[in-house]
């Protein structure tokens, strides 16, 4: 999961869904300047790594952020948070 969000264009791209809450990936496409096959393998990673889901609505897969799945990440990093010798 960490390794999807290191590259700064996914991170945008999660960013992105999650303010709007759901996106075709043409929409999504539209919204960066990297090529089609560069923006979809991007969602690629992100499906795979469990933080974005899609639904097919007639020709068109619309995403949206796994909430949950970013909970266990959130989660997580909270113990960078804690001083480990207090």
């Amino acid at each position: 999961m960490c390794a999807a969000i290191a590259h700064p264009a996914r991170r945008q791209i999660l960013l992105t869904v999650h303010m709007r809450g759901s996106m075709t990936a043409g929409d999504i496409a539209g919204r960066f300047e990297h090529a089609w096959p560069t923006t979809t393998r991007h969602l690629r990673v992100l499906l795979d790594a469990g933080l974005l889901t899609h639904e097919r609505h007639g020709r068109h897969r619309v995403y949206a952020v796994d909430h949950a799945r970013l909970e266990l990440l959130r989660e997580w990093l909270g113990w960078f948070e804690k001083d480990p010798l207090t």
